[in-house]
């Protein structure tokens, strides 16, 4: 939905170094920079939000999360209970009503769990992230105090879904296959879609069937191998999504990067990344363009936090 000489920083990228903005030197949220009020008012006024999908999934005690690296699962425990409160507001004096049920709870969460969106923070180069960004000036004692989930804005913008095993007739793809350039834009022909600057991209391996399976999901996925990364990056691409944990092809097959894809679009390209998205009811619908909507947990400093994307069909 952007003009066709927007800006996009994957043109100005070099091999393995953070990428200056081509938004200005204060710049920290990237590609997300072409998103407008002309842009969002373009794609609103298409969409037709009688028909809604939500890619989301539901964060709950025991969801396949990055445990095996050390990272702390979802857990939830109620912080006040109804018989509980009236029996401590009764021992220490305060006053109760039997009548009221009180009930209240916490969680506790790694930032990047659940459908969640990864932030321009998230991975960079010998100590400097997007922008330039050094850790020696930008890095507190807690987080980043730049490019993190508070700056992003809300996503509105056009989405593209991209079904890579529709077009190579496996459903879901094998282990560990590397979705490659010559993969979607063979994808991108069968559906008859085109990609333009300012899209969301979202790229379906099947690997949602295997979900909540934290074994079976979190194993050996098919994704983005670098090559289809900057495909999508050079194409324009806004944010780049997928229904599976990483978006990209793991293991890696880059033998000194275990996770090329992410340091590729976040400290290169300035495209943020979207993980854990549940495309399958749009493709069954075969939705493969789309008005896109999503806000990010304003996380302050956060590389990554939960968001809820939602879809609605294109009138016409």
């Amino acid at each position: 939905m952007a003009t066709e000489d927007a800006p996009i920083a994957a043109h100005n990228a070099e091999f393995r170094k953070v990428t200056k903005s081509p938004f200005g030197p204060d710049d920290e949220i990237g590609m997300l920079n072409l998103i407008t009020p002309e842009s969002r008012a373009r794609i609103m006024a298409e969409a037709d939000a009688t028909t809604m999908f939500d890619l989301s999934v539901e964060f709950f005690q025991g969801m396949p999360s990055w445990t095996a690296f050390g990272d702390p699962p979802y857990q939830i425990w109620m912080t006040h209970t109804p018989e509980g409160q009236k029996v401590d507001n009764r021992r220490t004096g305060r006053p109760t009503y039997d009548y009221q049920d009180y009930s209240g709870d916490a969680i506790s969460m790694y930032t990047h769990c659940g459908t969640h969106i990864d932030t321009l923070n998230h991975y960079g180069y010998n100590g400097q992230i997007w922008n330039c960004f050094s850790a020696a000036e930008n890095f507190g004692a807690r987080h980043w105090h730049v490019c993190g989930a508070e700056k992003q804005p809300p996503i509105i913008a056009r989405g593209v879904l991209i079904d890579v095993p529709r077009a190579l007739g496996v459903d879901p793809l094998p282990d560990s296959y590397g979705i490659s350039a010559d993969d979607l834009r063979a994808a991108l022909d069968g559906q008859g879609t085109s990609l333009e600057p300012g899209d969301v991209v979202l790229i379906r391996t099947g690997q949602m069937a295997a979900w909540p399976d934290a074994e079976a999901y979190l194993t050996n996925e098919s994704g983005l191998n670098l090559e289809a990364a900057t495909f999508l990056a050079e194409a324009g691409a806004i944010v780049i999504g997928g229904d599976n944990v990483g978006l990209e092809q793991m293991p890696s097959t880059v033998p000194d990067n275990w996770l090329p894809v992410h340091c590729y679009l976040l400290a290169e390209a300035g495209v943020a990344i979207m993980e854990i998205v549940n495309c399958d009811e749009i493709a069954e619908a075969e939705l493969y363009e789309f008005a896109f909507f999503a806000a990010t947990m304003p996380l302050r400093g956060a590389t990554g936090a939960p968001l809820r994307p939602v879809v609605f069909p294109l009138r016409g």
